[in-house]
């Protein structure tokens, strides 16, 4: 079921009416709702037809606030002049499937023309996604500009949703953009729900007013609500409160009200002065005071307009402020008894605070120890001691130590913040520059402690020139600190995206920062004491020094694999665009899973593009599937960077090339390893580097030709191309809705 959600503005209404509520004619609320100036419903009741309302009558008797005409559909629950915010209802978007594929969708979005006034999707809301087998996205518009976000929620069995968690298991969230006014939103599956419709036959899409929406298990079965509460924001005109003001007659803010300076939307607000209240468009009448209890008058207070004043009773002198002199007596002994007590008084307080200081430093103290061995501090102690304390062990740093290396984790010191945690830049007490992981707060079960501390000891134990070093950790907070060597020069993503500084990155730059990434992950695959699979390959996690030098970093959602164990099942975990098919598919992650991500990396090394782009056309948003389609055809030198397209080393780049789309086969006992995918690198990086005549090329003239000029019938690629096709497709057919549909 389709529904247009549009509000129709028109011209400004004759001047004056800002008073115009104060007549017996005009409706002052709607059910449940009050209405408020600009905002009324009768003719001259309103500021301009921009806040235009209709109260709506049902033949029961039930009465509804809508913005604009009842044809609009945009019902108003809740309004408030003191904050600038309108409760309204707005439709759930659905997407509904059997076990023969998709049987109901219902579409919502919204659009808001604006004029004089601002109207704008309040960041209070949250984007939420319900189901199993769930994409949900939005595009909206921020003035002339695009935004747009969404995320993703799996779930192969009931058992694994929590009530009350939205963190991607059967429900997902994502904050709104600043000011947005209009979005539409889509809802795809991967697998049509396909295994899962007796508990979840569909997915749900909606924006919310936080706090108005609690997960349950039960809205995977049937979510009930059609409509839910979401909040929108406005504001007077267009112009700011300087320029507004000017025009007199226009105005709004009336007596003993301002216009607030501090909002930085469209158009102004205006806000009742300090000690009045009441409605800022209308009339801001006097607040008494004197009527509160907490008035702060010792003894006598007196009200005035937008303020009041405090006396001494006879007998007394000061201010008669509570919070200022007071009153005091005016004899003498009274004088030195308030001083005598005042002195027992600030000796009392010194006393208790260095009490109350003393038993906090001790419970303090009480509080780190117990997270250290809450978190596994006593267990990692007798790990390094057992191993005999080398210097390849981590080091275990105090809370003090990581305080002073950030100077107490100020804004200034993070370089970086992510699905994890956030990073900060730190010195410590040896001069050392070090980037702390100050990780998010999740619950952990003694296994999981176990874990985290094997990890810790096998981490810092990697050695590689191309692995960021774990130099230690800090154990006395709740969730534990990580302490990693720090790398200058930014990610990989930050040079190739960066039209600024890709210049910069060469192809035999790309092609040695592909090899040394290469290296690290073979390394972690099958040279490490034991074997650790990444699973978040993508070039934000690839890190570079002053020379170009890769790091692979980032072990938040790495996994280390029993050396008896090919394959482990855990839940998905990764980017989308890098994330391995087969993986999703069947929940079993291997190292091969590392060696997909790593081919999309090259492709975007080669192609200057990200891994995956809604603004691009439908079938270049997936860039893997996107490139060995071009590959298939021919076209590969069409969708190369712009550098690369000017290069010499074109066979090199087909190279390259062709091993991207063997680590990109949907099966993945059919990609290379690790190992050979960086040994392969390494011989196309020397004969980059070399250029003798007597280094062959391994390529032969028909596979050059095809890659340049176009495709034959016995080219290898093409069961690669094909295969990836198919993998891709549920992505390639997510609906976009229109812009002003309604639901």
């Amino acid at each position: 079921m389709h529904l247009k959600i549009l509000i129709v503005v028109a011209a400004m209404a004759a001047l004056g009416a800002a008073y115009a509520q104060d007549e017996s004619h005009c409706e002052r609320s709607c059910g449940d709702v009050s209405i408020m100036f600009p905002f009324g419903s009768g003719e001259g009741c309103y500021y301009n037809s921009d806040f235009l309302v209709t109260c709506n009558q049902s033949s029961s008797g039930e009465q509804t606030l809508f913005l604009g005409l009842p044809k609009n559909d945009v019902v108003i629950t809740n309004m408030s002049t003191d904050t600038s915010e309108m409760e309204i209802m707005m439709f759930v978007a659905s997407d509904c499937y059997n076990i023969s594929g998709p049987t109901y969708r219902r579409r919502a979005s919204l659009k808001l023309a604006v004029t004089d006034r601002d109207f704008q999707i309040s960041t209070k809301n949250k984007f939420i996604a319900i189901g199993c087998d769930t994409h949900a996205y939005f595009n909206g518009t921020r003035g002339n500009v695009s935004v747009g976000t969404g995320c993703i929620s799996r779930c192969g069995s009931n058992k694994l949703v929590t009530n009350g968690s939205c963190s991607g298991v059967g429900c997902c969230e994502v904050a709104v953009p600043e000011g947005m006014n209009s979005f539409r939103m889509s809802l795809s599956s991967y697998n049509n729900h396909t295994n899962i419709t007796d508990f979840n036959p569909c997915s749900y899409g909606f924006f919310v007013q936080e706090g108005k929406f609690s997960f349950s298990t039960t809205n995977l079965l049937n979510f009930q609500s059609r409509k839910v509460p979401m909040l929108l924001d406005w504001g007077i005109g267009n112009s700011t409160c300087d320029i507004a003001k000017k025009d007199v007659d226009k105005f709004l803010c009336r007596e003993n009200s301002i216009c607030d300076k501090t909002y930085k939307g469209r158009g102004y607000r205006c806000n009742c002065s300090e000690g009045y209240e009441g409605n800022p468009y209308v009339r801001c009448n006097n607040v008494d005071e004197c009527q509160k209890e907490d008035h702060g008058c010792v003894h006598i207070c007196n009200d005035e307009p937008g303020n009041y004043t405090c006396k001494c009773r006879k007998g007394y002198s000061g201010d008669g402020r509570k919070n200022g002199t007071g009153c005091t007596a005016d004899q003498s002994m009274l004088i030195k008894i308030s001083v005598g007590s005042s002195f027992a008084a600030i000796v009392l307080i010194v006393f208790v605070n260095w009490l109350y200081f003393g038993l906090k430093k001790r419970k303090l103290m009480i509080l780190r120890e117990k997270f250290f061995k809450q978190n596994g501090g006593i267990l990692l102690q007798q790990r390094i001691s057992g191993d005999g304390g080398s210097n390849d062990q981590a080091k275990v740093f105090t809370v003090e130590e990581l305080k002073r290396a950030t100077n107490n984790y100020h804004d200034s010191k993070i370089i970086g913040k992510g699905g994890y945690g956030t990073v900060y830049k730190g010195v410590l007490s040896d001069s050392r520059t070090v980037a702390i992981k100050k990780s998010k707060l999740a619950d952990q079960t003694q296994t999981q402690i176990e874990q985290f501390i094997n990890e810790v000891v096998i981490l810092s134990q990697i050695n590689h020139r191309n692995v960021v070093k774990l130099i230690g950790c800090c154990l006395e907070t709740e969730v534990p600190l990580l302490v990693y060597e720090f790398i200058p020069n930014g990610t990989l993503s930050d040079h190739i995206h960066n039209k600024g500084k890709s210049s910069a990155i060469t192809w035999d730059i790309r092609l040695r920062i592909a090899t040394e990434t290469a290296e690290a992950l073979s390394y972690l695959h099958s040279a490490a004491s034991v074997p650790v699979i990444h699973r978040d390959v993508k070039p934000t996690n690839i890190l570079l020094d002053d020379s170009f030098v890769a790091k692979v970093a980032d072990f938040g959602a790495s996994r280390l694999v029993p050396m008896d164990q090919i394959e482990l099942e855990t839940m998905v975990q990764g980017t989308l665009g890098y994330l391995d098919p087969e993986y999703m598919q069947t929940n079993q992650l291997t190292d091969k899973s590392d060696v997909y991500s790593f081919g999309v990396v090259l492709v975007e090394l080669m192609t200057g593009k990200k891994a995956l782009s809604f603004d691009r056309p439908e079938e270049e948003r997936n860039l893997a599937m996107h490139f060995l389609s071009s590959l298939k055809q021919g076209r590969l030198f069409q969708i190369l960077d712009e550098q690369l397209q000017k290069n010499d080393d074109h066979n090199e780049i087909i190279k390259v090339s062709t091993l991207a789309a063997r680590c990109l086969h949907v099966q993945g006992d059919e990609r290379p390893t690790m190992k050979e995918v960086a040994m392969e690198l390494e011989g196309i990086l020397a004969s980059l580097i070399q250029k003798h005549p007597w280094v062959q090329s391994t390529l032969n003239e028909d596979e050059a030709e095809y890659l340049l000029k176009g495709p034959t019938d016995d080219y290898e690629c093409t069961e690669v191309a094909t295969g990836s096709s198919s993998t891709f497709d549920s992505i390639s057919k997510l609906t976009i809705l229109p812009i002003a549909s309604g639901r």
